[in-house]
């Protein structure tokens, strides 16, 4: 049979054709009316698929030139900060902070886990100046609670800044009644774009930390990328074909909700959370241990390799046999699991694929499994599954 490429990683993830197409068409300069109406609007649908009321900056980044914007520009060399980490990309966070001089202390799980409130709390203290975590640690597939923990710091000084990439889009947030002060996303996950633009939306608390914040900032200056948003422009040459995707991207979901870009971003986040579901229920029913099972996230399904096989080869099988690319495990955990996404441009027939080829994968590797015993289990999920319906307008 012919192989069509498909991208089953949690990012970069599988590439929205309208967002293709807008990006082959962007030749327009950014220091053009044409432009700031573009930037204008995509900065306000941002916005929207946060569901935050707060200014939002835009950079040509990665999403770890996000997060390391939230820690240039929100700390000062000395500062206490607390750290929730439970896996590489929690990690980071503490990497980032000790490059900015900080003094850090972690609330820690370990790899799978996620980290909770209690545990939050038994670390905290009022000299936190900042409290960073993810909201998916995508490494492990494990989802924290981002409310719990942001209960913990209602009326403190401590300011919350959550690296949302792959949460936004897969996870519910009420950021504003959270009292979020930064949440973060990158465009190479859910908004079905490459990669090359990360996000963040911050609050006035934030905004009022910056004045007297005194890390150095250049390029990831939030202030400047405030200012020059105003205007429709950004501080320095942006990517102007992704922006363009991204606003295909956003025209996509709002024709998905019925004219109603925040009903689109519910039903991004809906079907998430079905395929996670349904990969989980494939997975257990062909003997496979999930690897984040105490509190899995919807963006991505951790499964932990079968004893005496390596998780590359699993990997290496789904490329080579089925064209699907899925991730293996990082660091540590490289060889012990893989990780199957679901965000983004991935829908009810795309988890069918991945689990119906997981399957063969599996048995061809050995295993001894029931070929459809996945696929029923799934089928039994989504048959379980109420629709989500939005209102036409």
């Amino acid at each position: 049979m012919i192989r069509k490429g498909r991208l089953f990683t949690p990012g970069p993830t599988q590439l929205l054709p309208s967002a293709q197409l807008a990006m082959a068409a962007a030749t327009m300069h950014h220091r053009t009316a044409e432009f700031r109406a573009l930037l204008t609007r995509v900065l306000g649908d941002l916005k929207t698929f946060v569901g935050s009321k707060n200014d939002v900056v835009l950079f040509t980044a990665s999403g770890t030139g996000a997060m390391e914007a939230a820690v240039a520009n929100l700390t000062s060399p000395g500062d206490k900060v607390l750290v929730v980490s439970a896996g590489k990309f929690g990690e980071r966070w503490e990497g980032l902070a000790k490059a900015y001089g900080c003094e850090v202390e972690v609330a820690r799980a370990g790899y799978g886990e996620t980290v909770t409130p209690q545990q939050v709390k038994d670390k905290l203290r009022p000299e936190h100046r900042v409290l960073y975590m993810q909201a998916t640690e995508s490494s492990t597939g494990a989802r924290h609670d981002v409310e719990g923990i942001a209960r913990l710091l209602k009326g403190s000084d401590t300011l919350l800044v959550v690296d949302a990439i792959t949460g936004l889009g897969t996870t519910r947030f009420d950021v504003d009644a959270w009292s979020v002060d930064v949440i973060i996303g990158g465009s190479q996950k859910a908004v079905m774009i490459p990669p090359g633009l990360a996000y963040c939306t911050v609050s006035e608390r934030g905004w009022q930390r910056m004045e007297s914040a005194k890390n150095p900032r250049y390029y990831f200056d939030l202030r400047k990328e405030r200012k020059s948003a105003a205007k429709g422009e950004s501080s320095y040459t942006p990517s102007t074909a992704l922006v363009a995707a991204l606003a295909a991207a956003f025209e996509y979901l709002r024709d998905q909700g019925n004219g109603d870009l925040a009903a689109g971003r519910e039903l991004l986040i809906a079907n998430a959370e079905t395929a996670a579901a349904m990969t989980r229920a494939a997975a257990q029913a062909l003997g496979l241990k999930l690897f984040s099972a105490s509190s899995p996230a919807a963006a991505l399904t951790a499964i932990a390799s079968p004893a005496g096989v390596d998780s590359g080869d699993i990997v290496k099988a789904f490329r080579n046999r089925f064209g699907a690319v899925i991730a293996n495990g990082q660091g540590e955990m490289k060889g012990h699991l893989f990780r199957v996404a679901h965000l983004g441009y991935y829908d009810y027939l795309d988890t069918i694929a991945a689990i119906g080829a997981l399957e063969h994968v599996l048995a061809a590797l050995g295993q001894k499994i029931e070929l459809g015993a996945g696929l029923r289990a799934a089928q039994q999920v989504y048959a379980r599954t109420p629709e989500t319906v939005v209102p036409a307008k």
